[in-house]
């Protein structure tokens, strides 16, 4: 059975690198998997060619694929776009209108790339956690939004909500998750202040009890910002809502040297996801082959193992990751004293001859 793949490379940086995860994807066609790519525009550059960041046929292509590729959005010359029709727009509502809003940011510490890291190797050896950010709520979506004027004073407002039907099942996979791992989980909130994150709470602890062998722990977003730099070996699985998740991901990057290395899925209730690194569209490296791709390939691994099955074959990209790290190849965010610098299309071309 054919397996299509909607691939939306974006803006910046992000057909750069889509390009080397869809290379590296090449082999396994070669070698009869049945893999079908459709390209489609969204972000920046489907506004500047269409009008609207998520024209309707890119919006048709995710809907019908069985998983969908993704690069990264945005850009400078659109942050003062109206509401609805920044490249940003696009991601939130394929997100929201897909359902898919469980977001797996696995961070882990490659051998090969423990001297990139600012931490001491003692600190990140061994690392590998998973911070899980729920995807569909929080202040990304909540409503009454926006900016209006009070008494002749301007006020933004934004609305933190999540319903126990969201947090339950963001529960779930969390616990069920940590079954596959060590068993433990570690729920992020601010229940000291937000009653928002009360409901968190009470429903992680409801939802907990379902899984006695897997030990639930609860810290608020300051602590855990601070854990996950003084003792990230401690962690396991993280789950957490919207905005905390986006923070601490970006933070638990420099654990692993470069937010050029961190892969990531989005999933529903089924196998369908989308899959993206988690680095953005750097706007100010784009078109300069010195993006790494590494994530992106990664991301790919990630969309071979959840949507397809093809555990395999995400293990064998993993292998041939590691394997061109270990030859002293590095793009310049990962580059250290001693190893070999090269270029976006080059590191593609190494991960794609490890695999052949």
């Amino acid at each position: 059975m054919t397996m299509k793949i909607a691939v939306l490379p974006g803006d910046g940086i992000g057909p750069e690198v889509t390009a080397q995860a869809l290379k590296v994807l090449d082999v396994f066609v070669r070698e009869g998997m049945p893999l079908e790519f459709e390209q489609g525009l969204i972000g920046g550059c489907a506004y500047d060619q269409t009008g609207h960041p998520l024209p309707e046929a890119t919006f048709k292509l995710a809907k019908e694929a069985d998983a969908i590729l993704f690069g990264a959005e945005g850009g400078f010359q659109y942050e003062t776009l109206p509401r609805g029709l920044r490249p940003g727009d696009a991601l939130l509502t394929v997100r929201r209108e897909l359902q898919l809003f469980a977001n797996f940011r696995p961070v882990v510490a490659f051998p090969e790339l423990v001297g990139a890291s600012p931490l001491k190797a003692s600190h990140i050896d061994g690392l590998d956690l998973v911070i899980l950010r729920e995807l569909t709520g929080d202040l990304y979506f909540g409503e009454p939004r926006g900016v209006h004027a009070e008494n002749g004073v301007q006020v933004g407002i934004n609305t933190m909500r999540y319903d126990e039907r969201e947090i339950r099942r963001i529960a779930h996979v969390a616990f069920r998750t940590a079954r596959t791992r060590r068993r433990r989980v570690c729920s992020v909130d601010k229940a000291n202040v937000l009653e928002t994150m009360e409901l968190w709470r009470s429903i992680l602890e409801e939802v907990g009890r379902e899984y006695s062998d897997v030990t639930l722990e609860h810290l608020y977003i300051d602590a855990a910002a601070m854990a996950l730099l003084r003792s990230p070996l401690h962690f396991d699985v993280i789950v957490t809502g919207n905005l905390f998740g986006d923070i601490l991901s970006d933070e638990a990057s420099m654990l692993t040297g470069s937010i050029g290395m961190l892969p990531s899925a989005s999933m529903g209730e089924g196998t369908k996801g989308l899959y993206e690194p988690v680095h953005g569209c750097a706007p100010d490296i784009a078109g300069q082959d010195i993006a790494n791709p590494l994530a992106s390939i990664l991301s790919a691994a990630m969309m071979l193992r959840m949507s397809f099955g093809e555990s395999a074959a995400a293990d064998r990209i993993e292998r041939a990751v590691r394997r061109v790290l270990g030859s002293g190849y590095r793009t310049a965010d990962i580059a250290e004293p001693g190893t070999k610098q090269i270029g976006t299309a080059q590191m593609g071309d190494l991960v794609f001859a490890a695999l052949s």
